[in-house]
């Protein structure tokens, strides 16, 4: 046999073997929230912990390339996802994690010089696919450009200290844990500042003690106050709407309340590090659902920071939807601890072409190019 029909044959059984490796049956016994016999609305869907997760290698390709280092995620805070690729802000690296849906790939993204970072706490981006981080003790959003260059960073001169920035419109919106407020700044110029809210002494209904995390969603800035234990609701010009939640151990209020995110119907998620769960309430507040809790298998929880939500990027999970489901959108959680450090959920909904006992397939779904509001 000559050299290259045994190259030839060499790359077709190893194209088989990264063919089978990747190919995704849903698993058995999968977990949904809330515990049937109630209405499904939640399904975990599968985590991420390193590059082990998402960069697959067979005992062929071992012997043939030899074993690849495996990557770990450290101590993830913030979360974001965009056009195929999840964005992971870990301290444990001063940097983040970038994991390629498309081609599975997994990477630490760790800028030097003026773009070095010293705590990422919170990530967003835009459409163009510039990274936007909030550094907390840098005191500044750092940015950078869809190739990882540096970009430029902004950020006030005192009393300032970023803990999450989100990108809406035209403008970059930024909590600021020191100064109690909101900032609200220009993204076609940026680092110019345009206002900041609330206006409001503490004791108001409309005053943060400490802006942790934020969403912007349909003309709505979604606040999650640790200091208040609660979350706050502005429109976007800065008018307070309505307080979710208060301090307390039951169902409906808060401890430690951190990442935050709001679906196009106005329904509002939250994570409780003390909980350790993730909380539903409607546009009214009232509490819907919690999913997760202290963490025993996967799904649950460990000391959760993160979460956001997305609907543009469901044809790299329809793989891991039970049938008897349809995907709405996903929802990403970030833990701190334990084995799962970045845990993916669906928001399902029943499959009407779903029949018992037919040969039923998660329906694809097109991929879509993200769009930011």
């Amino acid at each position: 046999m000559n050299n290259s029909v045994y190259r030839y044959i060499l790359f077709f059984v190893l194209a088989v073997i990264l063919y089978s490796c990747n190919k995704h049956v849903v698993p058995q016994g999968t977990i949904i929230y809330p515990i049937p016999p109630d209405t499904a609305r939640i399904q975990f869907l599968t985590r991420y912990s390193g590059s082990q997760d998402i960069v697959k290698q067979s005992k062929f390709t071992k012997f043939i390339l030899g074993e690849n280092k495996p990557l770990t995620i450290f101590k993830p805070y913030g979360v974001a996802i965009h056009n195929g690729k999840i964005y992971v802000c870990d301290n444990g690296i001063a940097g983040v994690e970038i994991i390629g849906l498309e081609n599975k790939t997994f990477s630490y993204f760790v800028p030097k010089g003026n773009g070095q970072l010293k705590s990422p706490l919170n990530c967003n981006l835009d459409e163009k696919d510039n990274l936007y981080i909030a550094d907390g003790d840098r005191k500044q959003i750092v940015v950078f450009d869809n190739k990882g260059a540096y970009l430029n960073s902004f950020g006030e001169k005192e009393k300032f200290k970023p803990t999450d920035v989100f990108i809406y419109g035209n403008k970059i919106w930024v909590a600021n844990v020191l100064n109690n407020k909101i900032y609200v700044y220009d993204k076609d110029s940026i680092g110019k500042l345009l206002f900041t809210f609330p206006e409001a002494a503490q004791g108001d209904e409309d005053y943060l003690y400490s802006p942790v995390n934020l969403f912007v969603q349909n003309d709505k800035v979604y606040v999650s106050d640790l200091g208040g234990f609660n979350v706050k609701v502005f429109d976007i010009s800065g008018k307070y709407l309505q307080t979710i939640g208060s301090f307390g151990n039951s169902p409906g209020q808060f401890s430690r309340n951190k990442g935050i995110c709001a679906d196009k119907n106005g329904n509002i998620y939250v994570v409780d590090a003390s909980f350790e769960n993730a909380q539903i309430f409607n546009k009214e507040g009232k509490l819907l659902m919690a999913f997760g809790g202290p963490y025993n298998r996967q799904g649950d929880m460990w000391l959760p920071a993160k979460i956001t939500l997305d609907y543009d990027n469901l044809a790299y999970f329809q793989q891991y939807v039970n049938p008897k489901y349809r995907l709405k959108y996903i929802l990403l959680v970030t833990n701190q601890y334990g084995p799962d450090k970045l845990s993916v959920y669906g928001a399902i909904e029943l499959n009407p072409n779903y029949k018992a006992g037919a040969n039923n397939t998660s329906q694809p779904i097109e991929k879509k190019k993200n769009k930011k509001n």
